[in-house]
């Protein structure tokens, strides 16, 4: 069960915002105070598991050759990229930043990590999207599902940044829900946890913003 002070703060949101011809987004704007973010331990990277998706879908590119690749692509891989795919991609970047831009996750079979690093790390890496190893006790088809509904959170070395929860159109109960998720595992990651959040506001991507925290 949610709180039902989110929950009312998710509705005054959705409620007090003017409808839109598209699907906006439901963004978190989170504020962090008392830490140093010059030093990495203080700086938030989190892969988060939304209980209820973005309530949109992803993009996905796995670095698979064989029965993995294919079991990739039945399990809805936008991409099933082969070595010789990352060596191309290495040497056409114009490319490779399209790509990076264009999926939202990657996943990899372990043994194209090194060439992935060295090849495509300055691209993907950056934009917080080095692919998440495929290591042999792992299911390719579990990973897409799982990835499917995950985000990403980086602060870098920002005290304020923001992450994606959302459509403004999905449930309000199951909005709430994704963002309590968020927001735990946030304070987990803190060295003071909530105290050291100085502020948390949900917005829409074009309308108003309500504060949470």
């Amino acid at each position: 069960m949610v709180e039902e002070t989110t929950l009312n703060m998710v509705k005054e949101l959705v409620e007090g915002s003017p409808e839109r011809k598209f699907s906006e987004s439901v963004d978190l704007a989170i504020n962090l105070k008392n830490l140093d973010m010059s030093q990495p331990k203080n700086r938030v990277d989190e892969e988060i598991i939304l209980p209820n998706g973005l309530g949109k879908s992803l993009k996905i590119a796995v670095f698979a050759k064989g029965e993995v690749g294919l079991n990739a692509k039945e399990a809805g891989s936008d991409y099933v990229l082969t070595e010789e795919d990352i060596k191309e991609l290495g040497e056409d970047k114009s490319r490779a930043r399209s790509l990076a831009n264009e999926c939202d996750f990657f996943i990899s079979e372990v043994q194209y990590m090194p060439l992935i690093g060295k090849t495509l790390g300055a691209i993907l890496g950056p934009r917080g999207k080095m692919p998440v190893p495929l290591t042999p006790d792992k299911n390719v088809t579990d990973l897409i599902n799982s990835t499917k509904n995950s985000i990403r959170i980086r602060s870098k070395d920002r005290l304020t940044f923001h992450v994606s929860v959302g459509r403004r159109d999905m449930d309000v109960e199951k909005l709430a829900e994704n963002i309590e998720t968020v927001l735990y595992r946030i304070e987990q990651s803190l060295e003071k946890g909530k105290h050291n959040l100085k502020s948390v506001y949900v917005t829409t991507t074009m309308g108003k913003s309500v504060r949470l925290v």
